[in-house]
């Protein structure tokens, strides 16, 4: 996301209806081809490494102090084995529908020699595999929009509720559906040279898929209580975030890991993950630990 070239596209989402929500056309994410062209194009020094660190860090940040985390919809782990990694005392559970997503995701643990993270094949509308109320927090990052519909999302805050403690933790963050096609083609498309076309043509659809802020806050309220706020990033919903309160990161050496994950990323990603703290910071998340 580069600060230079958004005036048009925010102008464009200003003035413009939002788009239809179009579901998610099958892309054939069970055959291991596809899944393993689409995880090494989403692995952590690719494409998608700024937004990787910024759900790392503000997740790290929030779930300190927990035993059980719980990631929804972890495809092939690539998000959730960085934020394992910051955090070795705590144990994790990846849960998602496709076996084959899983099994690159184990093959990705493995690799990685991370012994806090376990699996569950489930759908994140029935999480049989977990108990009530035994999850200190639960995490999403870009999966909700995987929904077939505002029920089935609100079958999953459900779901949350009912796995979370009640002193539990949230973080549940998406794509925001866009008013502008012009937006979504620009968003989609603007790293086509460096990944497959299969990875841009599934963010196209993911951002065709997504659900709006409205949609959040009205299940936020409904099915979350009190202790859950929605935050987008500012005038534009690229993301959108359901989350409980945290505080600022006390732990200095995890502070300093963090910073130094970010002065190694490349320019470019390190502007982009500059770009999105920006943005969500003017759309009033607070906390920043990276600054």
């Amino acid at each position: 996301m580069l600060l230079s070239m958004l005036p048009t596209v925010i102008r464009e989402n200003l003035v413009s209806r939002t788009l239809p929500r179009e579901p998610e056309p099958d892309l054939v994410m069970d055959t291991p081809e596809n899944v393993e062209a689409f995880a090494v194009a989403g692995r952590i020094d690719g494409v998608m490494s700024a937004n990787y660190l910024f759900h790392s860090a503000r997740i790290t940040q929030l779930i300190q102090g927990c035993e059980q985390v719980v990631d929804l919809g972890c495809g092939p782990a690539t998000q959730l084995a960085q934020i394992a990694g910051l955090n070795p005392g705590i144990q994790f559970t990846g849960v998602d529908l496709s076996e084959v997503m899983l099994e690159d995701g184990r093959r990705h643990v493995r690799e990685l020699g991370l012994s806090n993270v376990d699996f569950a094949h489930d759908s994140m509308t029935r999480i049989s595999s977990v108990e009530d109320a035994s999850a200190d927090a639960v995490i999403s990052t870009l999966a909700l929009h995987h929904l077939p519909s505002f029920e089935d999302l609100r079958q999953t805050f459900r779901e949350v509720r009912r796995i979370l403690k009640p002193d539990g933790r949230l973080y549940l963050v998406d794509l925001g559906r866009l008013k502008s096609l012009k937006s979504v083609l620009y968003f989609a498309y603007m790293n086509r040279a460096h990944q497959p076309h299969l990875f841009s043509l599934d963010y196209e659809r993911s951002l065709r898929a997504a659900f709006v802020r409205e949609d959040f806050e009205r299940l936020a309220s409904e099915e979350l209580g009190s202790g859950a706020r929605v935050y987008q990033t500012f005038r534009l919903s690229v993301l959108l975030l359901v989350t409980t309160a945290d505080r600022p990161l006390e732990d200095a050496a995890l502070r300093d890991k963090l910073q130094g994950m970010r002065n190694d990323l490349p320019t470019k990603y390190r502007k982009q993950l500059d770009d999105i703290r920006l943005f969500f910071r003017l759309g009033g998340l607070k906390n920043d630990p990276f600054a």
